[in-house]
């Protein structure tokens, strides 16, 4: 099966573009210095980064001492972009769905916001663990389970002014796909459990170190009052697994 490349979608690509050049976007507040936290000294390191998108966290593994940095990514769109603003890194269209013909071994495998994309997240693991050289890390970024839980779309209950009281949480033991509108109508991603999620990873060799679901700190919650909302549910998971060493 392969994955649906809704970022060649012109409206979609548009509409993203601008989402991301927002300096006040969740991605850039939230989810990216999370994800950083959990990267280990890259120093002479090789690193792969699936879904690699614009490049600017290859361009990071970089300017943090890798001394190999390949990105992958489905999206020719995208491509273009890391390829005209990043240097010094290898980039190849791939389908994250089958990662088997990327070469090499590395020593650090990172995604950040990808994998919920993915159909078969066993064996991405499985593929990224053959990758990856013994004690490797993977390191990944998803859309929180509690927000793909939901079949027809996430919602929220209001009182009678409008204000959200909580959010309302539905199918989240079933999972598979997901059909949303995000920009476009019909983008496909899929839902996964905890159990899902942490059961590929350790069936495939990996030691979960540490997990993370970041939420808005004070300073956000003063300039973004409407962040709250994150306090009821957080908007990404983020995991460091290990290749296990045995």
């Amino acid at each position: 099966m392969s994955t649906q490349n809704i970022y060649d979608n012109p409206i979609f690509f548009e509409g993203y573009k601008k989402l991301r050049e927002n300096p006040n976007n969740v991605n850039l507040l939230e989810e990216k210095p999370a994800l950083f936290s959990l990267v280990p000294d890259l120093l002479g390191k090789s690193v792969l980064d699936l879904g690699c998108g614009y490049g600017e966290n290859c361009a990071e593994f970089r300017h943090l001492g890798a001394n190999k940095v390949v990105g992958v990514d489905i999206s020719e769109k995208m491509l273009a972009i890391a390829k005209s603003e990043t240097e010094n890194i290898e980039y190849v269209r791939a389908d994250m769905n089958n990662i088997s013909s990327i070469n090499g071994n590395f020593d650090f495998v990172f995604s950040s916001l990808a994998v919920h994309y993915i159909a078969d997240f066993s064996r991405l693991c499985n593929q990224v663990a053959a990758l990856l050289n013994e004690g490797g890390h993977f390191i990944f970024s998803q859309e929180h389970p509690l927000t793909t839980a939901p079949v027809h779309g996430y919602s929220w209950t209001r009182d009678e002014s409008g204000n959200k009281i909580h959010y309302n949480l539905s199918d989240y033991a079933r999972s598979g796909k997901r059909e949303t509108n995000w920009i476009v109508n019909g983008v496909v991603k899929y839902h996964r459990t905890f159990s899902d999620i942490i059961n590929a990873l350790a069936s495939n060799g990996f030691v979960i170190k540490k997990i993370l679901e970041p939420v808005p700190d004070e300073e956000i919650l003063a300039r973004f009052p409407h962040f709250a909302d994150e306090l009821h549910k957080p908007n990404f998971l983020l995991v460091k697994a290990t290749k296990d060493v045995r």
